[in-house]
C-alpha cells in the first residue's frame, strides 16, 4: 500500500505524514533551497498526509489535490506511523484538515517568507502576514497545519508551519 514500508509500522494510518524523495531540477532546487534555509541537505524534498483508503492530500503549485497514494509507489519515504500516539479523535481531524485544504495554492510568496525569516529580513513579518491571510501552503506547512488543527503540535520551538520544510518534516522522524 505504502511507497516504502514506514518505519515503525507496515501499513500508514489515516492522519499519518510522509515525506519523499523526488526526482528531477524542482527536487535540486528544493534541496539546495532547504540547506539555504538552514533546514540541511536532506534527500526529502516533499511532504503529504495520508487520509486513508489508498489516497493522500498534498500541496500543488495548482493547489492542494486529493491523490492516490500509489503515485510515489517505488520513492523513498519516511513515515510517521507509530512515531506519535494521537487519538482516533486526533487523526479524523488531521484528515479533516487535509482534506479542508483541497484547493488552497502555493506561491512563491511562501519560499519568500522562508528566505526573510531565515535571513531575518524585516519584510519577514509582512510576507508572513500576506501567506497567513491568502492561505498559501507548501506541501510540508499543509501537513504541519494540519497537525496543529486537530491540536498536535510537531514542533516544540513554537515555530509558524510556514517555516517548515519538508527537510524540518524528515528531521522529525529520524530523530
Amino acid at each position: 500500500m505504502s511507497a516504502t514500508p514506514p518505519r515503525s509500522s507496515s501499513v500508514p494510518l489515516p492522519g499519518d505524514f510522509a515525506v519523499v524523495r523526488m526526482d528531477g531540477r524542482v527536487s535540486r532546487l528544493i534541496r539546495i533551497g532547504q540547506w539555504l534555509n538552514a533546514s540541511g541537505f536532506a534527500d526529502y524534498e516533499h511532504a503529504f498526509v495520508f487520509v486513508g483508503d489508498g489516497q493522500l492530500v498534498e500541496a500543488q503549485p495548482g493547489g492542494a489535490e486529493l491523490r492516490p497514494l500509489s503515485v510515489y509507489d517505488g520513492r523513498p519515504a519516511l513515515w510517521s506511523t507509530g512515531r506519535y500516539a494521537l487519538t482516533d479523535g486526533q487523526r479524523a481531524a488531521v484528515v479533516a484538515a487535509a482534506r479542508g485544504y483541497i484547493g488552497v495554492p502555493y506561491s512563491a510568496a511562501d519560499y519568500f517568507a522562508l528566505g526573510a525569516h531565515r535571513l531575518r529580513l524585516p519584510v519577514g513579518p509582512l510576507i508572513k502576514g500576506y501567506v497567513a491571510s491568502s492561505r498559501h501552503m507548501i506541501c510540508s506547512q499543509l501537513v504541519d497545519q494540519c497537525y496543529l488543527d486537530a491540536g498536535v503540535h510537531l514542533f516544540s520551538d513554537g515555530r509558524w508551519p510556514g517555516y517548515v520544510t519538508p527537510a524540518d518534516l524528515a528531521k522529525l522522524l529520524l530523530a
